[in-house]
């Protein structure tokens, strides 16, 4: 038997693949727990053994892939369920077993659960952060870029302008939404529309009012906003060696 948690924040969701489960796989999979968040997931795979997670992408307090980033202990099989196919393939770069679309069909369960318990009892390691892969839809192209490549991204609007090591790609999407996608231990929201990584900054100025200049070694030179003041201080108050570790 595997034991499983819904995690969704929705209600009507969570009962109903719950009740589709108790349907299609019998005792073969037991939920033992449901969330509603990412930071409560974090709590409860602390104290419980979990086997199989039935994850919603978009989560209060992150996402999908935060969690899993976030994940400590031995990985669970991993099957998102996600009203929006457009994440298909970073859930399959996660090492998923299967991608659901809402509203989930008592068959398409089916297939899944099977996938489930045809896998060994070891399920495949998850990417550590240092070594994700972004997958960015860029017209009729998927691009995959190294997240520790990311310079900065900066918004226009809807569209992003992500500065990389191999060049700059634009995106489009909104900036809180991708921020989500990335490891936030090693990157910094210096204003309302840019995001630097951390390591990429080898000086900083201060302007006054609040207000930082940082310089990147890429030679871009990016102004913070006010209201993001805290986390640069955050980031003066860090030791070089931990930053330039993120």
């Amino acid at each position: 038997m595997l034991t499983a948690v819904i995690v969704d924040d929705e209600p009507l969701a969570r009962q109903r693949l719950r009740r589709l489960l108790g349907k299609v796989a019998g005792t073969v999979i037991q939920v033992v727990a449901e969330c509603t968040d990412v930071d409560e997931l974090m709590r409860l795979a602390r104290r419980t053994q979990v086997d199989v997670l039935f994850l919603d992408i978009e989560l209060p307090g992150g996402n999908g892939f935060t969690a899993l980033r976030r994940w400590n202990g031995p990985p669970p099989r991993v099957v998102f369920v996600s009203a929006y196919d457009q994440h298909g393939v970073r859930a399959f770069e996660d090492r998923a077993v299967d991608y659901l679309l809402k509203p989930v069909s008592a068959e398409r369960l089916r297939e899944t659960v099977s996938r489930l318990v045809s896998l060994p009892d070891t399920p495949p390691r998850m990417l550590p952060a240092s070594g994700r892969q972004l997958s960015l839809q860029l017209g009729r192209r998927i691009m995959r870029v190294d997240e520790a490549d990311i310079q900065v991204v900066r918004a226009q609007g809807n569209y992003l302008d992500i500065e990389t090591k191999r060049g700059t790609f634009t995106y489009r999407r909104p900036l809180g939404e991708f921020i989500k996608e990335l490891d936030a231990t090693a990157f910094l929201r210096a204003h309302r529309s840019s995001v630097v990584r951390i390591a990429a900054v080898t000086e900083i100025l201060t302007l006054g009012s609040g207000r930082y200049r940082l310089t990147l070694d890429c030679g871009r030179v990016i102004v913070t906003g006010r209201r993001y003041r805290d986390d640069v201080q955050r980031l003066l108050a860090t030791p070089p060696s931990a930053s330039a570790s993120a």
